[in-house]
């Protein structure tokens, strides 16, 4: 299956969860789309609870299905909690990293800085959203790259960067200091559902 490319406010009112991260999308109506939203049955069955708590990690890091399974599996051969290392591995994708460093303003719009190859990691340019990045290693944006009006206005409104990255503003260059621990993940999903869901 590929990755979702419809309307993103849509998909979050259905999941319930603001995927762009602002909150608008839930504001004026935060109940599911379509004809009967507001009075739609709430009750999931478990598999129900579990398959939404997985498209909603699945959609909110835009991972398509076999990407997202196969990260999964990897995460299972790692030592520790299956499901923390899951989100941990997620987190260090480099979309996910330009994006909390706070050099775009959506998970999509730091894709496409990455694609369109405007993105540095320890001075090579890296052009493949899904490159893990590992404790230590440097996230730039490019010489040619830095007076691109997306990322000045993204800086600009950008106001938190985690512990575990540093930033710096003027050089427009942050650091993956360490792996984040899970009270720094999204509060909002429950990754033991999702490890049920696969062990199915």
């Amino acid at each position: 299956m590929a990755r979702y490319t419809g309307p993103s406010w849509k998909l979050s009112r259905r999941l319930g969860i603001s995927l762009s991260g602002t909150g608008k999308e839930l504001e004026k109506r935060p109940y599911a789309p379509g004809q009967h939203g507001p009075n739609q049955r709430k009750k999931l069955s478990e598999y129900g609870l579990q398959l939404q708590e997985k498209q909603k990690l699945r959609h909110m890091y835009g991972v398509n299905e076999r990407q997202f399974r196969n990260l999964f599996e990897k995460a299972g051969k790692l030592g520790g909690v299956h499901g923390e290392n899951f989100m941990i591995l997620l987190e260090s994708r480099l979309d996910n990293l330009v994006y909390r460093l706070g050099l775009a303003r959506t998970r999509r719009a730091a894709r496409q800085l990455v694609n369109h190859g405007h993105i540095l990691v320890d001075g090579s340019r890296v052009d493949i959203p899904s490159y893990r990045v590992t404790p230590g290693q440097t996230i730039s944006v490019r010489e040619k790259s830095r007076n691109l009006a997306v990322i000045k206005e993204a800086i600009e409104a950008n106001n938190f960067v985690p512990d575990y990255l540093t930033f710096d503003a003027d050089k427009l260059e942050g650091t993956f200091t360490r792996l984040p621990e899970r009270s720094e993940l999204p509060a909002e999903i429950n990754e033991t559902l999702i490890v049920e869901f696969y062990s199915r």
